[in-house]
């Protein structure tokens, strides 16, 4: 069975962590949430309360297919533990599926080597992205090999086909 990690912290966007989870079930998927902490309820932006299947610190990339990294204030604590950008960064080094959304790329500067490559996120992180070395596009899904990207929940129908279709 295929897996599905999908990061969680507080603050988390409750469409950017929602939609994903119940999506990627539907198409077959095992999808783990995978916190800071294991057995931590996080809640979101609007008080859900969500808990963690794992810990960033158990886990490592050779279990998953992809990666998915919601946005909201989440992506900030997420980049404030050495364990979880360890675990992206070797998505990045495997050249697997790192899915980040809205403020999710925040994590993907600490994690991945953007120097060059094409990601959109919310426009207010654009000029990290750029100080980053990326490229920015103000686009509904920007795809740059294995990094798959989008700016806001509106674009989650079209970051979720992009996904699929790139594992299938």
């Amino acid at each position: 069975m295929k897996k599905i990690a999908l990061l969680i912290e507080s603050l988390f966007d409750d469409k950017e962590l929602l939609y994903p989870y119940y999506r990627m079930q539907e198409e077959g998927y095992q999808v783990d949430l995978i916190g800071t902490d294991k057995d931590i309820v996080y809640k979101s932006k609007f008080g859900l309360p969500m808990k963690s299947d794992k810990s960033s610190s158990e886990v490592n990339a050779n279990q998953y297919d992809a990666v998915i990294i919601p946005g909201g204030f989440s992506p900030d604590y997420m980049r404030r533990a050495e364990s979880t950008i360890a675990f992206v960064r070797a998505f990045d080094q495997a050249k697997k599926p790192i899915v980040s959304i809205c403020h999710g790329p925040w994590l993907m500067i600490s994690a991945c080597q953007l120097k060059g490559k094409h990601v959109t996120g919310f426009h207010s992180i654009r000029v990290d992205l750029e100080n980053a070395g990326a490229v920015y596009l103000d686009q509904e899904v920007v795809i740059d090999g294995h990094l798959i990207t989008s700016r806001t929940p509106n674009d989650l129908p079209a970051l979720m086909k992009a996904l699929i279709k790139y594992l299938t």
